[in-house]
């Protein structure tokens, strides 16, 4: 239980890392010319964190359990590099501005909104569902694996989809 309250408790403390370094923090690049890549590098990330989580889906549901392990293994490192670009990008760059017009407004802010928000919940989850995998606590792994699972593959999508919605609107 303790390993829960500290796995908590660090995502807790990350994300508001995270929403002082978007929100607050000025950004360290006012020219705004170094690694003009990182966006598109996070989208990249995200989008092959999809595909690795949908690939370990299909192998648990085939009953493949090493090849599941590889797959959600390898989702959750593209998951940890989008993380360590994202705040580069964020230390450097700051918050990028939405800047389309009209309808297409009312779509972009509430994907945003609850890639956000489900993305603070989905941390935690994440590291839980992993340990209780990592410790041998099937049971519960499955049990937390069935709200992780779709939660983690929104957030990879949705980041994906509101690049592509930044980038469109630049």
């Amino acid at each position: 239980m303790s390993a829960i309250i500290g796995i908590i408790a660090i995502s807790a403390a990350a994300s508001g890392f995270l929403c002082w370094l978007v929100y607050y923090h000025p950004p360290a690049d006012i020219t705004g010319t170094h690694l003009l890549f990182l966006p598109a590098l996070n989208a990249l990330l995200n989008g092959l964190s999809a595909i690795a989580l949908i690939t370990g889906f299909c192998f648990i549901r085939a009953r493949h359990i090493s090849e599941h392990r590889t797959a959600m293994l390898t989702a959750f490192v593209f998951s940890t590099l989008f993380l360590v670009t994202y705040v580069t990008n964020h230390a450097l760059h700051g918050d990028m501005h939405f800047q389309g017009q009209g309808f297409v407004r009312y779509l972009y802010f509430p994907l945003l909104i609850s890639h956000i928000v489900l993305s603070v919940v989905a941390l935690p989850m994440i590291l839980i569902t992993f340990f209780f995998s990592l410790t041998g606590r099937f049971p519960a792994h499955r049990r937390l694996a069935r709200f992780t699972f779709p939660t983690w593959l929104y957030v990879s999508v949705t980041g994906v989809i509101v690049y592509a919605m930044l980038a469109t609107y630049r």
